[in-house]
């Protein structure tokens, strides 16, 4: 007999239908045999794909955060599209998830009774030197970084190059088969200045660009901070996935300083845009 598997589909990061990041939310993964979550990620094929669980320790619900090639401990648009996708019917004003990195508490805003925006408070990262720098360049294909090129790792690993303006972040064509060999660091590279901000994202696994890239949005903010671009505390907006055709807005800062970073805040907005049910 066939089993029903039933799932939201919603756009993060985006305030309408259409855009943003995809994301599959199969709302009680209880029933999903544990050898189904690979093949079914991979048959959405969204860059993440999140199944929902009781909670274990603490919050109001455990999540699994799965790509088309294998599961993540964190990853940022997961974890809004679905903190959107639960709380919305528990009229909650903030939703702490479980993941991988531990839980993640999201604060959530209404106009009436409709969700418009959420913030996440999201693990702190590390930070390192990128263990080739002039390697990562040429794979795609920018003579140098206008600042240095660092790896931070909140769950995901994002290396992030500063290029001169923003026209020259939306002229990339990385050398995809050169920037495999990095995997699993992402190129994150950015322009801008101030509180405004470009970035797009390149993840070698897989070989895809992301339109929207909550986990690397904390840490851009981070980046910029460190080295003098902003201020701590400040907040920057982020637009990414232009190229893509699915246009998406991040807001993030830090608090704190270099010497103690108190919290790294990611926010934006999400639409359910679908629902429906797998049988199998």
């Amino acid at each position: 007999m066939a089993q029903t598997f039933r799932y939201v589909i919603c756009d993060v990061f985006t305030e309408v239908p259409l855009a943003g990041n995809q994301l599959c939310v199969f709302t009680d993964a209880r029933g999903i045999p544990e050898e189904l979550l690979q093949p079914l990620a991979r048959e959405v094929n969204f860059s993440e794909t999140v199944y929902v669980y009781p909670p274990s320790a603490g919050g109001h619900a455990r999540i699994r955060i799965f790509t088309p090639l294998n599961e993540l401990p964190f990853a940022g648009h997961p974890v809004l599209g679905t903190a959107f996708v639960l709380a919305g019917p528990l009229q909650l004003a903030e939703i702490a998830l479980e993941t991988g990195r531990g839980i993640v508490p999201v604060t959530l805003e209404r106009e009436q009774d409709r969700l418009v925006f959420g913030r996440m408070s999201q693990p702190i990262p590390t930070v390192e030197p990128h263990p080739d720098p002039d390697g990562f360049l040429a794979a795609l294909g920018v003579e140098r970084s206008e600042l240095p090129v660092e790896v931070y790792d909140n769950g995901i690993k994002h290396a992030y190059v500063a290029l001169p303006s923003k026209d020259a972040v939306a002229a990339l064509a990385p050398d995809w088969n050169a920037l495999a060999r990095f995997s699993p660091i992402n190129a994150n590279c950015f322009a801008g200045s101030d509180t405004g901000w470009k970035t797009r994202m390149f993840t070698p696994d897989g070989g895809y660009e992301d339109p929207a890239t909550g986990s690397a949005a904390g840490p851009l903010a981070l980046h910029l901070a460190r080295h003098g671009l902003i201020g701590f505390g400040d907040e920057i907006e982020i637009e990414q996935g232009t190229e893509l055709q699915r246009p998406s807005r991040l807001f993030a800062r830090v608090d704190g300083s270099a010497a103690q970073l108190e919290r790294v805040e990611v926010g934006g907005s999400a639409v359910v845009v679908a629902r429906g049910e797998f049988r199998l």
